[in-house]
C-alpha cells in the first residue's frame, strides 16, 4: 500500500472518528491530513477532488440529514471529510501554481 493510500485511509478514518468524538485539535488533524493527501493527488484526479470539496462545503454534506436516526451522523462524517478535501484542495492549488511557474512544469 502506497503512502498516499495510507494517508487517505487515515484521513477517512479520522473524519469518521471526529464526527463522533471532538477535541480541541480535531480540525487541525483533519487539515494536516488533507494537506498531506493533497500533495499526492495525481494530475488526472485533481479536478475531482476540487469538485468534491466544493460540493461538500456548499452544503452537500447536509443532503443526508433528513434520514431518520442516521442523517445527523452521516452529515457529521461528510462535514468532517469536507474539511479534509478543502485542505487537499488548497494543496492542489498551491502545487499546480508552483508547477505552472516552474520551467518544465508538469501541470497542464
Amino acid at each position: 500500500m502506497s503512502l498516499a493510500k495510507i494517508i487517505w485511509a487515515v484521513a477517512v478514518l479520522a473524519a469518521i472518528i471526529f464526527a463522533f468524538v471532538t477535541f480541541e485539535y480535531a480540525g487541525l488533524i483533519l487539515v494536516i491530513l488533507g494537506l498531506a493527501g493533497g500533495w499526492f493527488v495525481s494530475l488526472e484526479h485533481r479536478r475531482g477532488v476540487l469538485v468534491a470539496a466544493i460540493f461538500l462545503i456548499a452544503g452537500g454534506a447536509g443532503a443526508l440529514g433528513p434520514i431518520p436516526e442516521l442523517g445527523q451522523y452521516l452529515t457529521a462524517i461528510l462535514s468532517s471529510y469536507g474539511v479534509v478535501l478543502a485542505a487537499a484542495s488548497v494543496m492542489i492549488i498551491v502545487k499546480t501554481t508552483v508547477e505552472r511557474l516552474t520551467p518544465g512544469a508538469s501541470a497542464a
